[in-house]
């Protein structure tokens, strides 16, 4: 654990940075099962916020384990770090004045609370995107879920380790039952009740 660090205050305040972007920060964090559409809406609804001018940056799952975090495995305690280190990030990038889109599978809920811990009020949008393991396992996009059923893969989660989905998410998402842009949509249309993107007149 480092010593004899001190924190030192931005010269830029997030409030001034926020102002100067003319739209709020926030981490919208997906969290669901391998398959259920998690990078898939988080990029949607990044290039949409992209046209709109909202300053925006996906942090994905797979992208952030061929860096950062490529020297951790799947273990629960890998796991917790792996998410640990996300948060810092995503917190950063709120503080820098734009909206962090987090796709991570990030099953357990006490991970998911100290990444909430970590922020204000308010800048924390935890987004379960729910699909059933059936259909997840149907899409399997990466073929991951029939290499987990074979033993290829261990500690798969929704297979042979747990998920533990959102009891009270800010938002849910059944990709079952809406296509990506009805859901990026919906999305907007949250941010914008929320004046967290311009669009709402008072």
């Amino acid at each position: 654990m480092a010593t004899n660090i001190v924190w030192h205050e931005a010269a830029v305040t997030k409030a001034e940075r926020r102002q100067k972007n003319g739209h709020g920060s926030a981490v919208l964090w997906f969290t669901g099962l391998s398959g259920s559409g998690k990078s898939t809406l988080a990029n949607a609804l990044d290039r949409r916020l992209n046209e709109l001018g909202v300053k925006s940056y996906v942090l994905d799952g797979d992208n952030i384990r061929h860096g950062l975090n490529k020297d951790l495995g799947f273990s629960p305690k890998d796991r917790k770090e792996n998410i640990r280190r996300i948060g810092e990030v995503a917190k950063l990038l709120v503080d820098s004045g734009q909206f962090a889109l987090t796709a991570f599978i990030s099953p357990y809920r006490k991970d998911r609370q100290h990444v909430r811990r970590l922020l204000e009020e308010g800048e924390f949008i935890e987004i379960y995107v729910r699909c059933s393991l059936d259909e997840c396992e149907r899409r399997d996009p990466k073929g991951l879920y029939q290499k987990a059923r074979t033993g290829e893969i261990p500690q798969f989660t929704g297979v042979s380790a747990p998920y533990e989905k959102p009891l009270s998410p800010e938002w849910t998402i059944d990709t079952e039952g809406s296509t990506v842009e009805e859901s990026v949509d919906c999305m907007l249309d949250w941010l914008r009740q929320r004046r967290l993107i311009p669009g709402i007149k008072d």
